[in-house]
């Protein structure tokens, strides 16, 4: 057993982490700066993990320190421990060496990494077991499960750290560009990753960036298009989910039913599909699990409130927006469909304007909060704010937690609260407003 000392417990990736090594048999604590409620708290909650906000508190010198990617090197807790001569660690570093005891299943892609995980994790749970770790705040482990579901992210190039025997690319589109020189760059490192898996990469055929991926290791592709080596026919999209027939080559496999919305989810499903299949398990077995499928945290999480419908999603990227709203359009065709947009660092906002425009203006009428980033500052992007998309998009308005009341009119629709960024505290003001 050893000790671990996390500092930005609360990020979804090191919260995650964290609940893994507990689970493992560790010792386990942690600080953040954050002291109010975040959902990924949760399960460190659940598992008796100590959260701490002072930099007073005593720390072991056995205990091995780990940090989230949105700690910065001035952090006071993090220079606190290497001035103690803690050995200290990245977190996708950990995660790496825990996850290299098992079959590793490493699910990687710009959009679609959680959904994809949190299916396979699903269908294994009922039938082979796994251990995952899946980026909504959500993870364990035993040492008594073979697999290990590992949502492989690009942010970084962490998932570089990782060596799974399976892996899945869900697309590969511009995102990260602080860190990505360009399209390329990124391509080259999911390219890497490819090369660590050691048996078979399952990736989105549709795709030219992945298409242009050189691969040591076996790849098998997915999508709609016929050079494809599983087939998607015969969608049907509606108000209760989506079905679709899948071929692999010339074969029909099954017809499957997902209580899913959007063409991007039926891409996830068949990506787990393959993937389950391959590892033995059978085709109607997965059916009747993919029935019973609820999606993780803040992937189309839906509340009703009087008559009011409430989505919070994660959607954070141009393209995640675009589906989240052809979602709610499949899902309630006959209501009006209103984004609130939170935008997430300043680089992306400045990189994707244009396609922010486009995709918010699908909704028909959109809010917009002013930038949030914590790992960047205002002064690197002048002129950079939330009015340079809102600005260009017909009947949009500006809110925050103190405006909220603006959404009052609101009542009766669908209203899609969008992004990366915890959005917890405005949709608690609208729900008051509802209530």
């Amino acid at each position: 057993m050893a000790k671990y000392y996390c500092i930005g417990i609360k990020g979804t990736g090191m919260s995650t982490l964290a609940q893994i090594l507990y689970d493992l048999g560790n010792e386990v604590s942690g600080y953040d700066d954050a002291k109010g409620y975040k959902f990924t708290e949760d399960g460190l909650n659940k598992r008796g993990i100590k959260i701490y906000y002072d930099h007073e508190h005593n720390i072991e010198k056995d205990t091995i320190v780990t940090y989230s990617v949105a700690v910065k090197g001035d952090n006071p807790e993090l220079k606190r421990v290497k001035e103690m001569g803690l050995t200290v660690e990245p977190y996708a570093a950990i995660m790496g060496k825990v996850i290299d005891e098992f079959t590793t299943i490493g699910v990687s892609g710009t959009h679609g990494k959680t959904t994809t995980s949190s299916l396979i994790r699903h269908i294994l749970e009922d039938t082979l077991g796994t251990n995952y770790f899946i980026g909504a705040g959500d993870g364990y482990a035993s040492r008594k499960n073979k697999y290990y579901v590992v949502e492989s992210d690009e942010f970084n190039r962490h998932f570089l750290y990782y060596h799974p025997v399976y892996s899945i690319i869900t697309n590969i589109e511009e995102e990260h560009m602080e860190i990505y020189k360009d399209i390329e760059d990124l391509k080259e490192t999911f390219e890497k990753f490819t090369n660590n898996t050691k048996e078979l990469v399952i990736a989105n055929g549709d795709n030219e960036t992945v298409r242009r991926i050189n691969s040591k290791t076996k790849m098998l592709y997915y999508g709609f298009n016929d050079n494809n080596d599983y087939i998607i026919k015969n969608v049907k999209l509606d108000e209760k989910g989506s079905s679709f027939d899948l071929y692999e080559s010339n074969k029909l496999l099954s017809n499957f039913e997902i209580p899913l919305f959007g063409k991007h989810n039926v891409m996830n499903a068949t990506a787990a599909i393959i993937l389950t299949n391959k590892l033995g398990i059978g085709i109607d077995k997965i059916k009747s699990e993919l029935l019973t499928f609820v999606n993780a945290k803040r992937r189309f999480e839906v509340t009703e409130i009087n008559g009011t419908i409430i989505v919070d999603d994660y959607a954070h990227h141009p393209t995640e927006i675009k589906a989240t709203i052809e979602a709610a359009r499949q899902r309630y065709p006959k209501r009006k469909i209103v984004a609130v947009f939170r935008p997430n660092t300043f680089s992306r906002t400045k990189d994707f304007t244009d396609d922010f425009i486009k995709s918010l203006s699908l909704a028909d009428k959109v809010y917009m909060t002013e930038i949030r980033a914590n790992r960047e500052k205002q002064e690197d992007y002048p002129g950079v704010t939330s009015h340079i998309i809102a600005d260009k998009i017909k009947d949009s308005e500006m809110v925050e937690e103190d405006t909220i009341d603006k959404l009052e009119k609101e009542k009766g629709n669908v209203v899609l609260f969008l992004g990366c960024a915890d959005n917890s505290h405005l949709i608690k003001g609208f729900e008051e407003l509802l209530k």
